[in-house]
Parts: C-alpha cells; structure tokens; sequence
C-alpha cells in the first residue's frame, strides 16, 4: 500500500494532507481484517467440526468449560494486559527509549509470566474438579466428569498463551501488525486438524468396540472429544511460535529484574483492568453459566457458543481491527500530548466502525436463519439446534454496534495510561447485567442471556462516550460524525427492510432442502440485501466505505 492511498483514506475532503503515521492506521486496518476474516472463517470451520461430530451434548459442552477455565485466567491474569498495560507501555518504551530497553522490558515481561503461570498451571491441576464445579456446577455429573478430563488437557496451554500475548503486544507496539493478525487463524487451524486427526482414533483406542468405518458414531462419544482439547492446546503453543518468527531479530532473553520501572508501570495499570476482568470473571462468566445451564438445560452451552461465534465475526473483523490498528498511534499521540490529533484519530476510528458495523449487523439479523442452517445443521446438529441459535445470534446482535463502538472508547482510555475509568464503568453495567439477567429469565429462559448481554454493552458504550467526550472535548468533526452516522443508519435501515421482505421469497424459490440450496439461498438473499447497502452508500455518498473498499483493493493487489 503507498502513503499516497492511505494519506486518502485518512483525510478529510479539502483537509491537509495527513502523516505517515496516521497513513499507517489505514494499512493497518487492512492487514487486521484481511486475518480476522480468515480466521472467523475457520473459527466457523471450527464449530462446524465439533457440531458436526458432537451436536449440541454432554460432550461438547464439556468441552466449552475446559476451555473456558483456561482462557478465563488468561483473560483475567494476561489478556487484559496486552491492550490495557503493555501495548501503551511498550509504545511509550521503544519512542522514548529505544529498541534496547524494549527489548530489556518484554524479557522481564515472558519471564515474570512464566514464573507465575507455572505454579499457577500445578494448582490448577490439583484443583481441576473444583474449577469445573465453580463453573458449571448446574451441568449433569457426566458433563463435570467429563470436563474434568478435558481440563487437563487444555490447563497447559495456558503457559502458551502468556508468551503469546507480551510477544503480540511487543509486536503490536512496534506497528508490526501481520503475525498478530494470523495468529487466531493458525489457532483455530490446529483445532481443526488435531479434532478430525485424532477423533477416530483416540475413540477406537478408549473404546475399542466402536465400529471404525462411522467417523461420526465414533467421534460422538465422550472420548472421542479429547481430540479437540488436544488441538486447542497445540494451537496456543502454534500461534506462539508464529510470534516468535516475526520477532526473529530481537533481542530477548529471559531475565528476572522486578525493579524495572516500566514493569512497574505495567503492573499499576493492570490493577483496574484485573479488577474488573475479576468481577467479568467470578461473578458474570460462572454466573452466567450457571444459570444458563439451568435455564436450557443440555446443550444451552453449546447454543451460546455458537451464537457468540457468529457475532464475533463482525465484531473481530471491524471493532478489533479498527481499535489494534489505532491503539498503537493514539497511544504515540498521547505520549506527545496531541490532543488535536488524538480527537481526529479517535474520530476517524469510530466513522470507520459505524459505517461496517451497522450493515453487518443488520445483514446477520435479516439472514441468521440461512446462516445457521448452512454453518451448522448437519450430522448431529438439527432443525430443532437451529431454531435455538437463531434467535440468540438476533437478541445477542442488538449489543453489536455499541460493543463495536465501546471497545474504540476503552482502548481510548487506555492510550491515555487511564485503566481505572473503563473498570469502573465496567462494574456499573456487569451490575446492569446481572439484574437484567435475573429480572428476564423467567419470561425468556435462556434468551435473557442474549438480552442482558445486549443491556450490557448499551450501558458501558454510553457512560464511556459521555466521560470521553467531556476529557477530549469532542471526537473530532462533530458535523462530520454526525453525517456518516446518519447517512449509514439511512442505508442500513432500507438495507433490512429490503432484506427481511425479500427472504421468504427465496426460501419459497430455491428451498434449503440441501447445501447447495442453501447455499444458493445464502447467496441470493446476501446479495440482494448487501447490494442494497452499497447502492444506497453510493447514492448517500458515504465516503468511508469507497475509501474502504479502495484501501482493500490495493492490500490485495501486493
């Protein structure tokens, strides 16, 4: 990409020509997408192979809490970090400092870790039948057994995953954005290839009277299960090393010194961050669990996680995109005290967000019974699966846009060195959360998980725009924000109408009997429904999306 197309993209008609390092963003917008694309892509891959093997059983749902142990420490010991503490930190480090002392920091950062998560990986061992009961201590005693089994396996990953994240964030930092980018692709590559590998097999080995010649009979078991925690903790230890190879130069080596300051730094930041990951952690992720569990019984696990995926792609491919791609330069213009420039880049990010996320989320709802049925029912997965998720993939979108939109506000927060103030707002809408939750259960059973979730993100996304604006006193171009949200809510509205019109008349033309029907469906009706968005973006003359989709063009063009 030349700074001539991105210098395009970043400014504004008539405005004077923009940096290289805010041209950067816009390339770095591109790489991030382009990977979460194809890493959504094979996430739904994902899920298809484990639906398809298991369905929506003890088996797979013993599997979704021996990942979810695992990944909720790291999100609550580790994760957290990456994009609160030590993304801002090593910006700062290497601009002011140099690549030495970055290089100093980031082997105090992997070898405190490693300290740490090794005794933490034995205690979790130790205490793996506890965890699965804090949990998911609803679940049926086969589904706990199970998910014990599974626990053990996954636990180690854990240690991969802490590498992981300082290596990425080191990455990240130093605007390096393309190993980051196919790091979950490589991931859910592993889990894939580790399930179908090794599923028949593991299952002959633990169960030798199963017939060999039904992948499908043999795979459903309990043991056959196995094969997909083993993947997952192969594709942590694989994404590490991809890190490794983008920072083949460097200069790390591990290294105890606690009396760093930029540790310091790092560890004062994360205070906030923890405590809130904590609250997300202890009282909203078991509880919800719990209580999902109870309130749809076998499988409800399984329907969540699906519907979660499905909205992780757009959510992966605009918000995650656009905010890593931003952190780093707000997080330089922070540091230099730029409040102009902070407010333009803060400005173009959310223009960018709302002009992609608003059509993907309308389009996912108008489309999420075609969807569903093309991704995942087959083998043990049925119409009666599909009639569940659908309507979790539409409650869970309505949070979508302001989800987008908060994650831009908490990483503004974050390059301003400002943890505490999205934890706080954090403790304000989980308390939101949970008494929606408990107050919509009764009526909606299961879908008061989706609805609260959805409350959720409305709250945090509206405390945080009103305390940012009031800080920044502004987010650039008010005219100019306003303007592209109006105009793309203009679209994005006659886009569904279109849509939701138009859907029947298809299933009555082509059917969705079998794959290729339902493909034929998906196709037809998504691309009448996106056409109809990228005419009227055309006719409404939103020239972020043209600007966009040229940005694109020309990465795929190298």
């Amino acid at each position: 990409m030349t700074a001539e197309t991105t210098s395009d993209f970043i400014n504004e008609p008539g405005a004077p020509r923009t940096n290289d390092t805010e041209a950067h963003v816009a390339g770095a917008t591109a790489i991030l997408s382009l990977g979460n694309i194809a890493s959504r892509v094979l996430g739904l891959v994902r899920e298809q192979v484990i639906t398809f093997l298991f369905g929506a059983t003890a088996a797979a749902d013993a599997f979704q809490i021996a990942i979810l142990i695992p990944r909720t420490f790291y999100d609550l010991l580790i994760g957290g970090q990456v994009n609160g503490a030590i993304v801002p930190v090593l910006t700062e480090v290497a601009t002011k400092e140099g690549r030495a002392a970055l290089w100093r920091l980031v082997s105090v950062l992997i070898s405190f870790l490693l300290t740490m998560l090794f005794g933490l990986v034995l205690v979790m061992q130790l205490f793996a039948p506890q965890l699965v009961t804090l949990t998911a201590g609803e679940a049926n005693p086969t589904t706990q057994a199970l998910a014990v089994d599974l626990l053990r396996i996954t636990i180690p990953g854990l240690l991969f995953l802490g590498v992981f994240a300082v290596l990425s964030g080191t990455l990240l930092a130093l605007k390096s954005f393309l190993w980051p980018a196919l790091a979950s692709l490589v991931f859910n590559g592993s889990i894939v290839m580790f399930t179908l590998l090794l599923a028949p097999p593991l299952q002959i080995l633990l169960n030798p009277t199963s017939d060999p010649f039904n992948v499908i009979a043999i795979a459903r078991p309990a043991s056959g299960i196995a094969a997909a925690a083993i993947g997952w903790t192969l594709g942590a230890l694989a994404q590490l090393a991809l890190q490794l190879v983008g920072l083949r130069r460097s200069h790390i080596r591990l290294t105890l010194d606690w009396r760093n300051p930029a540790l310091r730094r790092i560890i004062l930041l994360y205070i906030p961050v923890m405590g809130s990951l904590l609250l997300d952690t202890v009282v909203v992720r078991f509880f919800t669990y719990n209580r999902a569990t109870l309130a749809g019984g076998e499988g409800a696990l399984q329907y969540m996680n699906l519907a979660t995926t499905l909205i992780q792609f757009p959510q992966g491919l605009v918000a995650t995109a656009i905010s890593l791609a931003i952190l780093p330069t707000l997080s330089e213009q922070s540091s230099t005290t730029n409040e102009n420039a902070f407010r333009d880049t803060l400005g173009l990010g959310l223009r960018l967000t709302w002009v992609l996320i608003f059509p993907a989320m309308v389009g996912m709802f108008v489309l999420a019974q075609p969807i569903v049925m093309l991704l995942f029912e087959r083998g043990a997965f049925t119409a009666v699966d599909t009639a569940v998720v659908v309507p979790a993939t539409r409650i869970y979108l309505l949070g979508l846009p302001f989800a987008a939109t908060d994650l831009l506000l908490v990483y503004a927060f974050y390059a301003r060195r400002d943890t505490l103030t999205p934890a706080l707002i954090g403790v304000a809408s989980h308390s939101v959360y949970i008494a929606a939750l408990l107050l919509l259960i009764p009526p909606l059973g299961l879908y008061a998980v989706m609805a609260a979730d959805a409350i959720k993100h409305v709250t945090h996304a509206t405390i945080s725009a009103i305390l940012l604006r009031r800080r920044l006193h502004g987010f650039g171009r008010a005219s100019r924000l306003f303007s592209t949200l109006l105009r793309t809510l203009i679209a994005t509205g006659i886009m569904g109408v279109v849509g939701w019109l138009t859907l029947p008349l298809f299933f009555d033309w082509i059917g969705a009997g079998n794959v290729l029907q339902k493909v034929l469906l998906l196709l037809t009706s998504g691309a009448i429904t996106g056409g109809t968005f990228l005419l009227l973006a055309w006719l409404l003359r939103i020239e972020e999306l043209n600007r966009i989709m040229r940005i694109v063009q020309a990465r795929l063009r190298r």
